[in-house]
Protein backbone atom coordinates (compact mmCIF):
# COMPACT_ATOMS: atom_id res chain seq x y z
CA UNK A 1 0.00 0.00 0.00
CA UNK A 2 1.47 3.70 -1.27
CA UNK A 3 1.91 6.09 1.66
CA UNK A 4 -0.49 9.25 1.51
CA UNK A 5 0.78 12.19 -0.28
CA UNK A 6 0.45 15.56 1.68
CA UNK A 7 0.50 18.28 0.16
CA UNK A 8 2.69 21.63 -0.18
CA UNK A 9 2.07 24.42 1.97
CA UNK A 10 4.19 27.91 1.68
CA UNK A 11 4.63 28.88 5.18
CA UNK A 12 6.96 31.88 4.58
CA UNK A 13 8.38 33.72 1.17
CA UNK A 14 10.90 31.51 -0.07
CA UNK A 15 10.28 28.55 1.84
CA UNK A 16 7.90 25.10 0.91
CA UNK A 17 6.75 22.49 4.14
CA UNK A 18 5.26 19.74 3.18
CA UNK A 19 4.29 16.92 5.79
CA UNK A 20 6.26 13.07 4.90
CA UNK A 21 4.52 11.01 7.39
CA UNK A 22 2.91 11.54 10.68
CA UNK A 23 0.92 9.91 13.25
CA UNK A 24 -0.52 11.06 16.53
CA UNK A 25 2.80 10.64 18.25
CA UNK A 26 4.99 11.56 15.97
CA UNK A 27 5.47 13.95 12.29
CA UNK A 28 8.58 14.00 9.98
CA UNK A 29 8.04 17.32 7.75
CA UNK A 30 10.39 18.70 5.00
CA UNK A 31 11.17 22.07 4.62
CA UNK A 32 12.13 23.47 1.45
CA UNK A 33 14.47 26.81 1.50
CA UNK A 34 15.10 29.18 -1.17
CA UNK A 35 18.38 30.99 -0.04
CA UNK A 36 18.21 33.95 1.72
CA UNK A 37 14.91 32.90 2.91
CA UNK A 38 13.52 32.77 6.31
CA UNK A 39 11.48 30.82 8.96
CA UNK A 40 9.72 33.15 10.89
CA UNK A 41 10.45 33.12 14.98
CA UNK A 42 7.90 31.25 16.31
CA UNK A 43 7.60 28.60 18.95
CA UNK A 44 5.39 26.08 20.24
CA UNK A 45 4.97 23.27 22.88
CA UNK A 46 5.97 20.31 20.57
CA UNK A 47 9.60 19.09 21.09
CA UNK A 48 11.41 19.59 17.13
CA UNK A 49 14.54 18.01 15.93
CA UNK A 50 15.44 19.50 12.80
CA UNK A 51 18.01 17.46 10.51
CA UNK A 52 19.94 19.61 7.64
CA UNK A 53 19.70 17.46 4.05
CA UNK A 54 20.94 20.01 2.13
CA UNK A 55 22.26 23.74 2.35
CA UNK A 56 23.30 25.90 5.25
CA UNK A 57 21.48 28.10 7.58
CA UNK A 58 21.87 30.18 10.55
CA UNK A 59 19.41 29.14 13.55
CA UNK A 60 18.11 31.09 16.37
CA UNK A 61 17.62 28.96 19.40
CA UNK A 62 16.65 31.11 22.50
CA UNK A 63 19.61 33.25 22.88
CA UNK A 64 21.79 31.36 20.90
CA UNK A 65 22.76 31.67 17.32
CA UNK A 66 24.02 28.60 15.62
CA UNK A 67 25.23 28.28 11.98
CA UNK A 68 24.94 24.53 10.76
CA UNK A 69 25.47 22.69 7.39
CA UNK A 70 24.68 19.00 5.73
CA UNK A 71 24.58 16.46 8.58
CA UNK A 72 24.18 18.71 11.32
CA UNK A 73 20.91 18.52 13.81
CA UNK A 74 19.44 20.47 16.17
CA UNK A 75 16.84 19.77 19.18
CA UNK A 76 14.56 22.54 20.02
CA UNK A 77 12.55 21.93 23.70
CA UNK A 78 8.86 22.91 23.45
CA UNK A 79 7.97 26.49 24.01
CA UNK A 80 11.60 27.94 23.02
CA UNK A 81 11.40 30.82 20.34
CA UNK A 82 13.46 29.54 17.23
CA UNK A 83 13.46 30.56 13.56
CA UNK A 84 16.22 30.26 11.06
CA UNK A 85 18.00 31.64 7.98
CA UNK A 86 19.05 29.73 4.97
CA UNK A 87 22.21 31.21 4.04
CA UNK A 88 22.64 28.39 1.13
CA UNK A 89 19.62 26.57 -0.50
CA UNK A 90 18.70 23.55 0.99
CA UNK A 91 16.30 21.42 2.80
CA UNK A 92 15.61 20.76 6.63
CA UNK A 93 14.12 17.55 7.58
CA UNK A 94 11.96 18.28 11.08
CA UNK A 95 10.54 15.98 13.38
CA UNK A 96 7.75 16.80 16.01
CA UNK A 97 6.31 15.33 19.11
CA UNK A 98 3.59 15.29 18.94
CA UNK A 99 2.50 15.94 15.62
CA UNK A 100 1.82 19.35 14.42
CA UNK A 101 -2.15 19.48 13.96
CA UNK A 102 -1.77 22.70 12.52
CA UNK A 103 0.04 21.14 9.69
CA UNK A 104 -2.79 19.03 8.27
Amino acid sequence: MPLPKFPVANPDKGVQRQVLAENSDLMVVSFRFDQGACGAMHNHPHTQSTYVAKGRFKFFRGDEALELGVGDSIVIPSGVTHGCECLEAGELIDCFTPRREDFL
